[in-house]
């Protein structure tokens, strides 16, 4: 397994925080694709979960592994993460991933009715941090 780089305690907060991400995948013809998306970091990689109408980005990353997120906070200081990673696709844990990001975002009650409304699993996308960039504009 690929070593999960370190992030500064100065950027660490953004991993739980409710921000919304941008997630960027490669379409067949190799233009990009960024799309907003909810995030969890848990055991050393970062989910999304993708429902099954939203599958485009799913189809890439499992064309093309190489993707790229990117976390920042949309007020001064700006402060934010990028990474470049390797993604898999999977459906395993899709609605504990779900409820959790959810709960996060939204709160527990929003989250429990959000799930339930799902009818099926969708996808997880599991990206592993390769190579990791910071930036604080906090004046010192």
């Amino acid at each position: 397994m690929t070593d999960v780089p370190q992030f500064p305690a100065d950027v660490i907060d953004l991993l739980e925080a409710p921000i919304v991400a941008v997630l960027a995948t490669r379409r067949r013809d190799d233009t990009v694709l960024l799309s907003p998306v909810w995030f969890e970091w848990r055991d050393g990689a970062f989910h999304v979960w993708v429902d099954r109408e939203s599958a485009g980005k799913v189809r890439h990353v499992q064309r093309d592994p190489r993707v790229s997120l990117v976390i920042s906070t949309p007020d001064p200081p700006y402060r934010g993460i990028e990474l470049r990673g390797e993604a898999t696709v999977t459906d395993e844990d899709y609605f504990g991933v779900m409820r959790r990001t959810a709960e996060r975002y939204y709160d527990a009650e929003h989250a429990a009715k959000l799930v339930a409304d799902y009818p099926e699993p969708g996808y997880v996308i599991r990206i592993v941090p390769v190579d990791v960039r910071t930036w604080n504009y906090t004046p010192s």
